[in-house]
Parts: structure tokens; sequence; C-alpha cells
């Protein structure tokens, strides 16, 4: 019984990227081949011309069928479906190549090669094909083992998040309630409800992908509970534009984090508390978040909030790339964390 193979190894040569990858590597080989004068030809610019038109025309062709056949060719055991993958654009180049050149001696238009130079020709072709096909698979491979890495890593930060929220606020989170189920019982259940609530909405689901009304959801609910536990040392400001959009899909627990830095490291380190201001608008092209604290008194800013913030920008970079980023200043007594991210994935 042969071994199949229990991954797909093959890269998705549909995508657009990936099509003008390949386009992008042909043409420099075309355009050194010319410079060379491997090919004859009268001019540079007559031979660049019909090299480039003949090798976009078969690499577009290697890759619509490579495309198309990637299910199937998947299918076969991993050395056989490997070599199919390679052998199939050479086959395809060596036979259409020499249909081309045959076609054009036939008309006697000059555009290719002539008659002694066909065999040398077309098997040069094939051999270029080779290495190319070779070289293309193999670096869209790594590319895509990479961002899944990438993406494994990035969830896994999440989670990571995740799990420092769960022993630190709920412990937190369990003694105020504790406190007030005597004295005020209504404001015990609101907490518990609120607290429920937040677990729910920050562990119960899967994935890494939130959105703008949920994240400013996911961080009222731990501020209503925080503020059972700090009183009047804890006020907020709320600064959200009309025309918010709410759907815009966000990397999993970007706000709340920068929230809960905000009061450990500023708010509740004040013995007279303060005001956290949360503003949320779109610049431009991009939505800005702003989460902005009063610093203590007589101390500097903690290096404790570091954690969250380098996980949140690192998530940012793999999710948006150099459309998104993190800005964090200290000055004028207070500590300013803004997170600009696109308003579209275009």
């Amino acid at each position: 019984m042969s071994t199949r193979q229990t991954h797909a190894w093959m890269p998705d040569l549909c995508r657009l990227p990936v099509v003008l990858g390949v386009l992008a590597v042909v043409e420099l080989v075309v355009l050194a081949a010319v410079l060379l004068r491997l090919p004859a030809g009268a001019t540079v610019w007559s031979s660049l011309s019909t090299a480039s038109l003949l090798a976009q025309w078969l690499a577009l062709l290697c890759v619509t069928v490579l495309c198309k056949l990637r299910a199937p060719i998947e299918r076969l055991p991993q050395a056989m479906s490997m070599a199919v993958a390679l052998l199939l654009p050479v086959i395809i180049v060596g036979s259409a190549t020499r249909i081309v050149v045959l076609l054009d001696q036939r008309l006697d238009m000059g555009l290719t090669v002539t008659p002694e130079l066909t065999n040398s020709f077309v098997l040069t072709c094939m051999a270029v094909t080779l290495l190319l096909t070779a070289a293309v698979l193999r670096y869209t491979y790594v590319s895509e083992q990479w961002r899944r890495q990438q993406a494994a890593s990035s969830q896994a930060q999440v989670e990571a998040l995740q799990a420092r929220i769960r022993p630190h606020f709920l412990f937190n989170s369990m003694n105020t309630i504790a406190s007030l189920i005597r004295h005020d019982p209504v404001a015990a259940e609101r907490a518990v409800e609120d607290l429920s609530e937040l677990f729910r909405a920050a562990l119960g689901s899967s994935g890494g992908e939130s959105s703008l009304a949920d994240e400013l959801h996911l961080t009222r609910r731990y501020l209503a509970i925080e503020a059972l536990r700090l009183g009047e040392r804890l006020q907020v400001e709320w600064q959200l534009d009309d025309a918010l959009p709410q759907s815009l899909p966000l990397p999993r627990l970007i706000l709340q984090p920068l929230a809960e830095n905000a009061i450990l490291h500023g708010i509740a380190r004040r013995p007279e508390g303060g005001v956290l201001s949360i503003q949320v608008r779109p610049e431009g092209a991009q939505l800005a978040i702003r989460v902005r604290n009063p610093l203590p008194d007589t101390h500097a800013p903690s290096h404790g909030n570091r954690h969250a913030q380098d996980n949140i920008a690192q998530r940012l970079a793999h999710r948006y790339g150099h459309r998104a980023r993190m800005v964090a200043t200290a000055q004028d007594g207070y500590y300013e964390a803004t997170l600009f991210v696109p308003l579209t994935d275009a």
C-alpha cells in the first residue's frame, strides 16, 4: 500500500500575488537572457518583446494548469506528486515552444530561431523551466509555511493573553464581588453577570478575529468590574465618533489589555485615581484607537505593560503589515497608547 501525504505541500498558485510573482521572475530571466544575447535576434528590443510575450504566455499557461490540477496532484503519493508538479510545466513548455517555433518557421516570420537551432532552443527552454519551477514551488512553499507559523504564533499570543487574564482579573473580581454580597447584593449580582459576559467574550470564542463592536463591548464589561473595585478613583471618558464602523474586523483582545495597563500601571497607583480616556475615531484611511491615563505622581512609567503592548504590536504587524502601527508616549504626566489600523483590507 502506498503512503499518502497527510498534509498539503503544494502552494496555492491560484492567488494573484503568486501569479504576479511568477510573471515577475520569468520576466527577469527573459531580460537577463536577452541582455546576454542568448537568443538570436536583430535588436535587443525586438528580442525582448518576442521573448517576453512567449515566456509570459507559457508562464500563465503553466500556472493555470498547476492551479487547476492542484487537488488531484496532491492526492498522489508525495514523491510522485512532486515529480508531476515539476514535470508538467516542463512538458507544457517543451510542447508549446516547439509548436510556436515550427509555426514561426513555416510562416517565415523570423521571430524565434532557425531550423538547425530548434532542438537546442526547445531543450534550453525546458531546462530553464525545470529550474524555475523548482525554485518557485520551493519559495512559495516556504513562504506559505512561514505565514502559517506566524498565524499560529499570533493565535498562541492571544491564548497567552487570555491565560494571563484568567488568574489575575478573576481573583480581583471575586474579591470585589465577595465584599459586595452582604451590603449590596444587587451590585454583586450585576458584577457576576458582567464577569460572566466578559469571560464568555474573551475566552469562550475560538480564533483570533474580533470586531470593533466586540472590542468596545469587552472593554466596557472589564471597566464596569474595575469600577466596583476602585470606586470614584476610576473615571472613564469615552470619546467615540458617531460614524464608527462597528463591524470592522480586528484582532481579538487589542483594546481591553490597553485599558487594563492604564489602570494597573497608572490610575490604580495614584491615591486619588484619575480619568481613563478612550478615544476611537477615523483619521483618514485609518481608525485611531487612543487610551490615555495619568501617570503615578512619584514613579516612572512601569515596564510591566510592555509585554501586552509588544504582543498587540506584533499581532497588528502580522494582520496588517506596514498599514498598522502602535505608538506609545509618556509626557506631561500622561501615558498614551494609540493603535492605527486600516479601515479596509484593500
